[in-house]
């Protein structure tokens, strides 16, 4: 594909929060792309509405549609974040069509994320659980971090979201504390010590703990703390932004179009 050709993407869930923010990035003509397709669940609100209108802007000329086949017939690459259910579909159809896909869904289960990297076998297949540049600097920061410190020093993974985030801790402090045990050569759930409540005992030696906090309209706080005799050494990230999610999205799928079949992660677009 060469660098003048305008990538056609696709949006699935593009009639939420972040399919809309991917949607107006586009749109912005900031980049070398296009889009190809728009799609949503059959009792979607948006369904045959222009995708431009939907934003408050002129007409696109894309409609909102609930058709994927045609969706992964028209796009070069599609963005996907929508619920696990249905990225275990798009990784199906990904697989049949050959097309890339960047997958933003969270909460995957193992079998999700097996038919991800089961689908890599056919198409380029790129999940992240967080599609921050920010964020994915710090993960690498964290894993390199956790390998000069051994388990003298504590390792506390603290995230903050607002009040209407359904799961926790998040998919991004989760991330974060795979990278802390790989660095330390150990398995997460090894390691982890999850929310504190009530007459516990002292702090295991060598545990990943995880604090969280619910609450207005925090867009996403993680601190990364490791706590040593006399001394905390704390690696964060503040995002303030939503948009910035989306356009990491962007930065990876325009990345993944020109990829090869395989599983890709955020860190193989950061060259890290």
């Amino acid at each position: 594909m060469s660098k003048a050709k305008m990538v056609k993407i696709g949006i699935l869930g593009g009639a939420g929060r972040m399919g809309q923010m991917i949607a107006r990035e586009i749109l912005s003509g900031r980049y070398k792309a296009k889009i190809a397709a728009v799609v949503e669940h059959k009792k979607s609100w948006a369904i045959g509405k222009d995708i431009g209108v939907i934003l408050g802007l002129d007409p696109a000329g894309v409609t909102v549609t609930t058709d994927k086949e045609e969706a992964f017939d028209v796009s070069d690459v599609l963005i996907d974040f929508t619920t696990p259910k249905a990225t275990l579909e798009h990784a199906e159809l990904s697989f049949r069509h050959g097309k890339p896909l960047v997958v933003g869904t969270t909460g995957l289960t193992s079998a999700e994320m097996a038919a991800i990297k089961t689908a890599a076998k056919k198409a380029p297949m790129l999940q992240a659980a967080n599609m921050s540049v920010g964020v994915n600097l710090l993960q690498a920061m964290v894993e390199h971090m956790a390998t000069m410190l051994d388990d003298e020093y504590d390792i506390e993974i603290f995230e903050a979201h607002h009040r209407h985030k359904v799961d926790a801790p998040s998919g991004t402090a989760y991330a974060l504390g795979v990278a802390a045990a790989r660095g330390r050569g150990v398995k997460l759930e090894d390691a982890i010590m999850p929310a504190r409540f009530g007459a516990i005992g002292a702090r295991p030696k060598g545990a990943i703990g995880f604090s969280v906090f619910r609450g207005g309209d925090v867009v996403g706080d993680h601190t990364v703390t490791f706590a040593g005799d006399g001394e905390r050494i704390e690696l964060s990230h503040k995002a303030s932004d939503r948009s910035l999610f989306a356009r990491g999205a962007l930065k990876a799928a325009l990345w993944l179009a020109h990829q090869k079949p395989g599983f890709y992660a955020m860190k193989d677009v950061l060259g890290l």
